[in-house]
């Protein structure tokens, strides 16, 4: 009986591997060593024919792929090819045609593995700094101390050289990132008065909570599209597009503070919370847009995509938009654009929320690339710190990067079960004495999108991991 079932299984497995090869695309040019050559001698001569532009940028767009690593970047460019029914191996996105490229170290002056908050500080304002800590150096602990350490962001010094100034994210306007641009805080915790991470002690020590910082002495940036309104409304405050209530203890309204400032400055502009203010908006006709468009982060875009109607813009339109608007400053222009839910999915060891998010991230360097000129433009594309992501195992060519993994080898583990290619070093996938896998998996467990990838090491959230990331660069 035991062998019966051993025969079949195998048969399985044999058949299931057909139909995998079946589903790859024709690779057989491949084989010709003449296509090789080619392809070297051709990307020579474009590396050789390269002119360097010794111009000053004008405009500067920084690309922040939060949580995206080396193995992100590369799983990612499968998944993107095989959405275009491509093998994937071969895709070349947007950020890797950028003709410049770097490696960059990720570690906090007081932790190896660096969260996004002390990162953030170090790529915006080239102070590296503790892990938690947002705008100020690594002397501030608390909030006396943060006083006198703060620093200063890119975004800042846009701002004072007369630039138009934004920010896109697709995580909460006040998350440890977006935040980073204009806020100085000991704890990224603090993003607002809910009377637990930031507290009265701290606002009478002479400290501000991320959102109130925003609102008070930073609305001198022109245009954010963000999630996060929660955090700029108190519990006595219902949701402009829901019935929920703020975050706030405090009873302030910083949504109506901000209309009220930009009244009397005269300036205008614009609040929105949904998708047709936000499609309606125009070029020209506001000078100040505090787009919060979620009540928390916004969704990911697998989620995004499948709502009727379609509630949210992308990060992609977000892009666009925010280009067309601050474009017409004849002094240019600073955006930051964060794809922050990269970072989320990853957290949740959910690899196909992460990967569609960066497959829309980069389309988001596509589009920015299209609206701007390589003469006046910087572009950066990079990240803040990867993850315990990975992926191996021989899989074929053409294999589905969500898939289980088909090989020339074995399809099987050592406990004869399948497997897929992409797997977290830890996280929620991980291995627990009452959920030890005894079954095998199949693509059309692992390819939907609420499976959760396997991990080594069981915990609530995957980490971040220990890696150098890469930086793309434009001019």
């Amino acid at each position: 009986m035991q062998q019966s079932n051993n025969l079949l299984f195998c048969l399985c497995m044999l058949i299931l591997s057909f139909l995998q090869v079946g589903c790859s695309k024709d690779w057989s040019s491949d084989i010709h060593p003449q296509k090789w050559n080619k392809v070297a001698e051709e990307k020579l001569d474009q590396i050789l024919n390269r002119k360097l532009n010794g111009k000053i940028a004008k405009n500067v767009i920084l690309f922040l792929g939060d949580g995206m690593g080396i193995s992100t970047v590369t799983a990612g460019r499968i998944r993107k090819g095989q959405l275009k029914n491509n093998n994937g191996e071969e895709e070349i996105t947007y950020m890797e045609s950028l003709p410049h490229v770097a490696l960059s170290k990720t570690y906090n002056i007081d932790a190896q593995t660096a969260d996004s908050a002390g990162t953030a500080t170090a790529y915006l304002t080239g102070v590296k700094t503790r892990f938690g800590a947002i705008g100020v150096d690594g002397r501030a602990f608390d909030c006396p101390t943060s006083l006198k350490s703060k620093t200063e962001s890119i975004l800042k010094w846009a701002h004072f050289a007369g630039k138009s100034t934004g920010i896109v994210t697709t995580t909460r306007i006040t998350h440890a990132s977006p935040a980073a641009t204009y806020s100085n805080s000991f704890d990224r915790n603090m993003e607002s008065f809910v009377g637990i991470n930031f507290k009265k002690e701290h606002l009478d020590q002479g400290c501000k909570d991320i959102a109130a910082q925003l609102i008070e002495e930073n609305s001198f940036i022109n245009l954010i599209f963000a999630g996060g309104r929660k955090k700029f409304l108190s519990s006595n405050h219902t949701d402009y597009g829901s019935k929920l209530k703020g975050d706030r203890i405090d009873g302030r309204n910083l949504i109506e503070e901000w209309h009220e400032k930009m009244k009397k400055q005269n300036l205008k502009h614009k609040f929105l919370w949904n998708i047709s203010d936000f499609n309606n908006l125009k070029s020209g006709q506001y000078s100040h847009i505090l787009g919060l468009l979620n009540f928390d982060h916004m969704d990911y875009e697998t989620d995004r995509i499948n709502k009727i109607p379609i509630e949210e813009p992308s990060i992609i339109d977000m892009t666009a938009k925010a280009i067309e608007i601050l474009s017409t400053n004849p002094n240019g222009f600073f955006l930051m654009v964060e794809g922050g839910k990269i970072d989320h999915g990853h957290h949740s060891s959910n690899a196909q929320l992460a990967l569609n998010d960066f497959v829309v991230f980069d389309e988001a360097v596509g589009q920015a690339l299209h609206l701007t000129s390589s003469e006046d433009t910087l572009m950066i594309v990079t990240a803040d710190h990867s993850h315990v992501f990975t992926m191996g195992g021989y899989s074929i060519r053409g294999n589905s990067i969500l898939g289980i993994n088909l090989n020339h080898v074995s399809n099987v583990s050592g406990l004869n079960l399948t497997y897929t290619s992409l797997l977290y070093g830890n996280g929620p996938g991980g291995i627990k004495p009452e959920s030890v896998r005894q079954t095998n998996l199949t693509n059309l467990k692992t390819e939907h999108k609420s499976y959760i990838q396997e991990s080594a090491i069981y915990l609530k959230s995957e980490t971040h991991g220990l890696k150098q990331i890469c930086s793309c660069l434009k001019n």
